[in-house]
């Protein structure tokens, strides 16, 4: 598949040996070189060594975790939920590296309940899940090459936190399978977020169920995702004005939005993190996470996601580059470049996005 139209000569910029982490995904995402090509094993070889994949093992300890043991959602942006998260958007493979793997096997031993919920509790209890650190998990697992049974478990309480088939009520503490203060309801209710739907949450959702080969998508994941592409399309994409989000009483303090309008608080605009384009991408969601959702399920000849694309595309510059635009740099492992600033993480993302989009149409 050749480069998207008008980007061609951003790919030798990408491929530049000084960036071997952008190098590596530039040559597997975007040229498509075999798995067994030698110029990807070696550029592959150059990013454990000298990327930002090294940079991230040099900071796990030899038990598998980050920063402290337990499940590893704290301390934000270095414990084991981050680190194993920021390595999957990165490249990085339990077939290439047995500390990946025994990193991904320590955060299913301490951080999945028996339910299938990660969790975001110190005490690993299934009370903290939450679609945002559920979808971040599944997504970063199944990149990583990560192959334990126990991912359809957790697969499986996704899906049924979307369609609320077989989970009681919050209320009902003696259900075995129920909702909790966080993940209070089905089509991505969220306890942070007042209980309104999560769009946050549902694009993580929904690009997790995208990493599941048609073959191994349930009828009720099948179910799941159609409820969340249904969510997702409910407004126009640029708008980023779901219904329901997170506020906080205005007789106080001025709301608080984490991308949604709530019913009755028309008056206040989505997160701007919306339309900041970033690399990595942790809890916050940018309208690029969007496209890659959706495009990954199959919808970028959708005419629906036309606004969006043109969107995508009319952010890089002259030249053909995007901006970094969020950034956690001194909150994580490894710094991705300055804020404003041509950037090729984030443009890496974007050819992504309109690769798939200009050759499924």
């Amino acid at each position: 598949m050749p480069t998207p139209n008008g980007f061609e000569n951003v790919l030798n910029w990408l491929l530049e040996p000084a960036d071997p982490g952008v190098r590596y995904l530039a040559l597997r995402d975007l040229v498509n070189l075999a798995d067994d090509d030698g110029q990807l094993v070696e550029a592959r070889r150059m990013a454990y060594e000298k990327g930002p994949i090294a940079t991230v093992l040099a900071g796990m300890q030899p038990e598998g975790y980050w920063s402290k043991p337990g499940p590893g959602y704290s301390p934000k942006y270095r414990s084991t939920v981050w680190a194993i998260t920021l390595l999957g958007q990165l490249g990085a493979s339990v077939k290439v590296d047995e500390r990946v793997a025994r990193g991904c096997a320590y955060l299913l031993d301490h951080a999945l309940a028996p339910g299938g919920q990660f969790s975001s509790s110190q005490s690993g209890a299934p009370s903290g899940t939450i679609d945002c650190l559920q979808g971040n998990l599944l997504i970063a697992l199944i990149d990583l090459g990560c192959d334990d049974p126990r991912l359809e478990m957790a697969v499986e309480w996704m899906a049924r936190s979307v369609t609320g088939e077989g989970v009681a009520a919050k209320e009902e503490r003696e259900a075995p399978v129920r909702f909790y203060a966080y993940k209070c309801g089905p089509d991505f209710r969220c306890g942070a977020n007042y209980g309104y739907p999560c769009a946050w949450g549902a694009v993580k959702v929904m690009k997790a169920f995208s990493r599941l080969p048609a073959a191994a998508r349930t009828p009720l994941v099948e179910r799941a995702i159609e409820r969340g592409v249904d969510f997702l399309f409910s407004e126009e994409l640029t708008s980023a004005a779901w219904p329901g989000h997170r506020y906080i009483n205005p007789e106080v303090t001025p709301p608080k939005t984490y991308g949604n309008i709530a019913p009755g608080m028309e008056g206040y605009k989505p997160s701007s993190n919306w339309w900041k384009f970033g690399f990595p991408v942790f809890y916050s969601t940018d309208l690029l996470q969007v496209a890659e959702a959706l495009c990954a399920l199959g919808y970028a000849a959708d005419p629906r996601m036309e606004g969006l694309l043109a969107m995508i595309r009319g952010k890089a510059d002259d030249a053909g580059i995007w901006a970094l635009e969020y950034e956690y740099n001194e909150k994580t492992w490894g710094n991705y470049g300055e804020k404003r600033q041509p950037n090729k993480w984030v443009t890496v993302r974007a050819l992504r996005v309109l690769k798939v989009a200009e050759f499924t149409r």
